[in-house]
C-alpha cells in the first residue's frame, strides 16, 4: 500500500516539498489506497535527513538514502527513486556563488551584441535576401555571454584552452561579440552571409572551411555538434593519459537547443560520457521550448524529459528554470502550490505565455488557485510579464555555470529555460515564426532600442546601424579585461606550424607490402599502421580507430602490441591472456576501440584530426570500418570533417559489392567511391596491390603532415588474398595521379591499337585474367591499367579543362588522363566492384570508345565467383564486352559474339543485376 504525504509541514521550505502530483504526461493512478502518515512523525525523518546532512554531508546522506531505498526493495515495496525533481532550480538561492562580476556593465555589453546580431540579419535581408536567424541568440545571449565572460579560456601556452560548439543558428551572436572586441570590421559584418570573392564576407554558420582563422567547429548540422563534443572531450583525456600534452585544464562547452537534442545522435552517446567520467564537458541546452516551426514538447514538458533522460544515463543535471524575480514568490509560498502548478502547465502554454499580457498570465496561470492569486497580488501586469525565466537571468546562470565546472566524477548538462526571440517585440519573441524572422519592421527596431537602452537616435535604429562603445568606455575596458583573464578571444582557429618528418616511402614498401604469401589490401594497411606505429617520429601520434571489428580486418594482433586505450585500465584478465592477440586494455593504450558504434569512432577521427588546431599538437588517425557503414552511416560526420579541415585516413574496410562474400546486401558496398567524391578536400583512392596502397599512404603523410595541407583520405580495402607483386620501377607518379600501365615496357605505338582494360581493386585480377581469355581464345592482345582513383582523374580533368576554356588565348594545358592515354585508340573498357557512375567520371576524357563495368544493384550473399559473374564484371564478362566494342568498330567479327558466349559460360538471359 502506497503511503504519500498531503502536504509538506508549515516549517519546511517550499523548495523541499515534493510535487503533489506527477509530470505532465504521465498518468495518475486514482485508485492506490493512500494512508496519512503523522506529521510529527514526518517531521521527525525529515529532521534527521537535515542532521545527516548537516554533520556529514551530501555524500553520506546520498548513501543513507539508498540504503533505505534498498533495503524497501528488498521488503517488496516496488520503490523507484524519481528521476525528475520538481520544476525549479536545482541550485537553491542561499547556495548561489556571490557574482564576480559588474551587473550593470555587462547587461550594457550583453544589450550591444544582442543589437548589431539582430541588426547583421536585419541588413543582410534588407539588402539580399540571404537571410539569417534571430531568435535562437535572442534566446541564448545571457547564457552565452556568461561563459565569454567568466568562463571560456582560450588557448595559451599554459593552457590547451577551452572548446566551445556553438549553436550554429546563434552565429550572429559571435559574430557581433568579436565586432566589439575589434576583431571584425563592420565592413565584414556587413556581408553577412555574403561569401564572394572568396575570403570576404561571414559564413552563415560555423564553418572552419569558410573562416578558417576563427570557427572550430561547424554545429549547424543538429545532432552532430553533441556528439562530437563528447568524443572532444574524450579524446582530450585519451591525450592526457598517454602523456602526449597536458589537457587537463581544457573544457569542453556544448550549446545546444532543445530542438536538437531529438537528433539521434545528440543523446546516441550520452552514457559514454557518464562512463568515461568525463567531467570535463558541460552542455547547456537552450530550452526555449520551441523547435523550428512550433513547440518541442507542446503537450509535455521538455526540461523534465531532459532531466529523466540525462540523471537516467548518468549525468549531473542542473535545472535553470526561473530567475530571481520569482524567489520571493517561492519562498512566500509556504504550501508548495507554484511548484506544484508549474510542473502541472505543459511547454505550450509557456510559449503561450511568451506573447501573452500579464493580465492574461493573472487569470491563466495565477488564477488556477486563490492561493497563487494572493502570491501576485502586489505584482503589477507589467511586472508579471517581465518574470524572467532562468536562462535570462546572468546571476542564475553564473551559478549554473559554476556549479558544472566544479562537478566532478561526470559530466554536467544545464538545462535552462529561455523564450526564443527574447527581446525582439512582438514580431519574434516567443512566436512559432520566431525561428524563420529575418527581418524587423522599424516599430519593433524602435522597441529592440528601447528595450535595451541603446544611445541610437530613431534614424540609426530605424537604419539598424551597427554599434561599438567609445574604447575608452567602461564597458570596451571591462570586456577586454575580461577575455585577458580568460587567455584571449574566441572562437579561434589557431593551427600549429609544425611539420613531420615522414619516412621514406621505400621504406613503408618494404615493411609492409613486401611478402612472398598472399595477402589482402587490408592487412598491408594492419602492417602500415604498425610500421608507422613504430616510427620514431610518427609512431606516438598514430591512432588507430576500430569499431569492434578488428578481427574482421585481422588487426587483432595490434592489441598486445600496442593497447588499447581505457582511462579505467583493465580491471579483469582477458579470456585469451597469454596469446599474442590478447585483448590488452590500459590507461595509455594507443588503439581507440569504439565498439559498435560508427558515429562515435568518426567523432573520435575528427578529434583527433582536427587536434593540429584545437590543441595545437599533429595526430594521425586511421579509422578502420565496415566500409558499407561510412558514408552510407556517417555521411554527414564525414562532411563536417571536410568543413573541420580534419586530417587523417579514412580505411574502407571488406570493401567491395563481390569481394566480401557470404554477407549480403546490407553488408556488401559498391558506392563508397562514388559518395567520396562528393567531399571537395576528401582524397581517395581504391588500390589493387600493396605497394600501391603504402605509395598512396606515404603521400598523404607528406600532404597533410609533412606540407600542411587541409585535406584528408578514403581508402578503399579489401579482404580477398591473392599475390601481391614487386612494385615496378617509376610507377608512383600513376599511383598518386590516378591510372598507371602495369607493363609500361610496351611501346605506345603498339600499345596504341589495342584494347585497354582498366582494373581497379581485386577486380585488376580480373582484368589480368580478361587479357589471357582475349590472347587465348580469341587472338586479341590487349593491355591491363591499374586505376588508383577514377575520382583523382576526374577531379585532374575537370580542373585542367576549366583553365582551357578560361584561357582560350594561351597554350592549351593537358590532363594527366590525356596525357597517360594519348594516341590510344582503344576500346576502354573498366571493371571495378564500384557501381558503373564511380568508372563513369573519367569518361569525357577517354578518347575512344569506353565501356564500364560495375555492381550496381543490390548485393546478396554468395561466392566471390558467382557474385562477379552475377553483376558481369568478371573476366568473362570483361573479355566479352571488349569483343563486342571491337565488333562495334569493325575489329571483330560479329557473327562470332553469339559462339563467344557460349565459349565463356555467359546466360544472355539472365536476371539484370541493376534491378535484381
Amino acid at each position: 500500500m502506497a503511503t504519500v504525504l498531503q502536504a509538506p509541514p508549515a516549517n519546511r521550505p517550499a523548495s523541499a516539498a515534493p510535487a503533489a502530483t506527477p509530470d505532465a504526461g504521465h498518468e495518475e493512478v486514482s485508485d492506490v489506497p493512500v494512508v496519512v502518515l503523522d506529521p510529527q512523525e514526518v517531521d521527525e525523518w525529515l529532521e534527521s535527513v537535515d542532521d545527516i546532512l548537516h554533520r556529514h554531508g551530501p555524500g553520506a546522506l546520498s548513501q543513507l538514502l539508498m540504503r533505505l531505498y534498498s533495503r524497501a526493495q528488498a521488503q517488496g515495496v516496488p520503490i523507484i527513486p524519481s528521476l525528475t525533481t520538481p520544476y525549479s532550480n536545482t541550485i537553491p538561492v542561499e547556495a548561489e556563488p556571490e557574482y564576480p562580476g559588474d551587473p550593470i556593465i555587462e547587461r550594457k555589453l550583453r544589450s550591444v551584441i544582442r543589437w548589431n546580431a539582430m541588426a547583421m540579419v536585419v541588413r543582410a535581408y534588407q539588402g539580399s535576401n540571404v537571410g539569417g536567424h534571430i531568435a535562437t541568440f535572442a534566446s541564448s545571449a545571457t547564457l552565452v555571454e556568461t561563459g565569454f565572460n567568466h568562463f571560456f579560456h582560450a588557448r595559451t601556452a599554459e593552457h590547451t584552452g577551452d572548446m566551445v560548439y556553438f549553436q550554429g543558428h546563434s552565429s550572429p551572436g559571435m559574430y557581433s561579440r568579436a565586432f566589439v572586441e575589434g576583431r571584425l570590421s563592420e565592413e565584414t559584418l556587413v556581408k553577412f552571409r555574403r561569401e564572394l570573392p572568396r575570403g570576404t564576407g561571414l559564413s552563415s554558420y560555423p564553418h572552419p572551411w569558410l573562416m578558417p582563422d576563427f570557427w572550430q567547429f561547424p554545429t549547424v548540422s543538429m545532432g552532430l555538434g553533441p556528439i562530437c563534443s563528447i568524443y572532444q572531450a574524450r579524446f582530450l583525456r585519451y591525450m592526457l593519459h598517454r602523456n602526449l600534452l597536458d589537457t587537463s585544464k581544457s573544457r569542453v562547452w556544448a550549446f545546444l537547443g532543445d530542438g536538437e537534442i531529438d537528433e539521434p545522435e545528440s543523446l546516441g552517446a550520452i552514457s559514454m560520457a557518464s562512463r568515461e567520467k568525463l567531467d570535463n564537458l558541460t552542455w547547456v541546452v537552450n530550452c526555449n521550448l520551441q523547435r523550428l516551426d512550433g513547440p518541442v514538447r507542446g503537450n509535455g514538458k521538455i526540461i523534465q524529459e531532459l532531466e529523466g533522460i540525462f540523471r537516467g544515463a548518468g549525468w549531473n543535471v542542473i535545472k535553470l528554470v526561473w530567475g530571481s524575480d520569482w524567489d520571493p514568490l517561492f519562498e512566500a509560498d509556504e504550501s508548495g502550490i507554484l511548484v506544484k502548478t508549474l510542473g502541472e502547465v505543459v511547454d505550450g502554454q509557456f510559449q503561450k505565455y511568451s506573447v501573452e499580457t500579464g493580465e492574461y498570465i493573472r487569470n491563466d496561470f495565477f488564477g488556477r488557485h486563490p492561493d497563487l492569486l494572493k502570491l501576485v497580488e502586489h505584482l503589477t501586469d507589467d511586472q508579471i510579464t517581465h518574470l524572467r525565466r532562468g536562462g535570462h537571468d546572468p546571476i542564475k546562470v553564473y551559478a549554473a555555470l559554476k556549479a558544472a565546472t566544479d562537478h566532478k566524477g561526470a559530466p554536467t548538462v544545464v538545462l535552462a529555460h529561455t523564450v526564443k526571440g527574447f527581446g525582439l517585440g512582438p514580431e519574434a519573441e516567443g512566436k512559432n515564426t520566431a525561428h524563420q524572422t529575418k527581418g524587423l519592421n522599424e516599430k519593433s527596431l524602435l522597441l529592440v532600442r528601447d528595450r535595451f537602452s541603446l544611445p541610437l537616435t530613431d534614424e540609426q535604429a530605424k537604419a539598424a546601424i551597427f554599434y561599438r562603445p567609445p574604447a575608452d568606455s567602461p564597458e570596451m575596458k571591462y570586456l577586454h579585461e575580461h577575455r585577458q583573464k580568460l587567455g584571449g578571444y574566441l572562437p579561434a582557429r589557431v593551427p600549429t606550424t609544425e611539420r613531420l618528418v615522414i619516412p621514406a616511402v621505400a621504406h613503408l614498401v618494404e615493411e609492409a607490402a613486401t611478402s612472398t604469401r598472399e595477402r589482402s589490401t587490408t592487412t598491408v594497411l594492419s602492417e602500415t599502421i604498425k610500421s608507422l606505429i613504430r616510427d620514431k617520429n610518427l609512431g606516438k601520434r598514430v591512432v588507430p580507430i576500430i569499431p569492434d571489428e578488428a578481427q574482421t580486418f585481422g588487426m587483432e594482433a595490434l592489441f598486445s602490441l600496442f593497447g588499447i586505450y581505457s582511462s579505467k585500465g583493465q580491471l579483469y584478465t582477458p579470456v585469451d591472456a597469454g596469446t599474442s592477440k590478447a585483448y590488452k586494455e590500459s590507461l595509455t593504450g594507443q588503439i581507440l576501440m569504439e565498439g559498435i558504434d560508427e558515429a562515435g569512432a568518426m567523432s573520435s577521427f575528427v578529434a583527433a584530426g582536427t587536434a593540429y588546431a584545437n590543441v595545437g599538437y599533429t595526430m594521425i588517425p586511421f579509422y578502420i570500418y565496415y566500409s558499407m557503414f561510412g558514408f552510407q552511416r556517417v555521411g554527414d560526420l564525414i562532411w563536417l570533417a571536410g568543413d573541420s579541415r580534419c586530417k587523417g585516413f579514412l580505411c574502407g574496410g571488406t570493401s567491395g559489392r563481390t569481394t566480401l562474400n557470404g554477407e549480403g546486401l546490407q553488408h556488401e558496398d559498391g558506392h563508397s567511391q562514388l559518395m567520396a567524391g562528393t567531399v571537395p578536400n576528401l582524397i581517395a583512392y581504391d588500390p589493387a596491390y600493396g605497394y600501391e596502397l603504402c605509395v598512396i599512404i606515404h603521400d598523404g603523410l607528406r600532404r597533410m603532415y609533412a606540407e600542411g595541407e587541409d585535406v584528408f583520405y578514403y581508402l578503399s580495402v579489401y579482404n580477398e588474398n591473392y599475390v601481391m607483386p614487386t612494385m615496378p620501377a617509376g610507377v608512383e607518379e600513376g599511383i598518386i595521379k590516378g591510372m598507371y600501365p602495369l607493363d609500361p615496357t610496351i611501346p605506345a605505338k603498339k600499345r596504341s591499337a589495342r584494347p585497354q582494360l582498366l582494373g581497379s581493386g581485386p577486380l585488376l585480377n580480373e582484368a589480368i585474367r580478361a587479357q589471357k581469355i582475349l590472347a587465348e581464345k580469341f587472338g586479341v592482345e590487349a593491355d591491363v591499367w591499374s586505376v588508383t582513383s577514377y575520382n583523382e582523374l576526374k577531379r585532374d580533368a575537370q580542373s585542367i579543362s576549366r583553365w582551357n576554356r578560361l584561357h582560350p588565348d594561351q597554350k592549351p594545358k593537358v590532363s594527366y588522363i590525356e596525357q597517360a592515354l594519348a594516341g590510344l585508340k582503344g576500346p576502354f573498357i573498366s571493371t571495378s566492384d564500384n557501381v558503373q557512375l564511380v568508372a563513369e567520371q573519367i569518361r569525357p576524357y577517354v578518347p575512344g570508345a569506353y565501356t564500364v563495368c560495375g555492381t550496381d544493384g543490390f548485393g546478396r550473399s554468395e561466392t566471390r565467383e558467382a557474385l562477379r559473374r552475377h553483376f558481369e564484371i568478371d573476366a568473362e564478362s570483361v573479355a566479352y564486352t571488349t569483343l563486342v566494342t571491337l565488333s562495334k568498330e569493325g575489329r571483330f567479327d560479329a557473327r562470332k559474339l553469339p559462339q563467344a558466349l557460349k565459349e565463356l559460360n555467359l546466360d544472355s538471359e539472365k536476371v539484370d543485376p541493376a534491378t535484381a
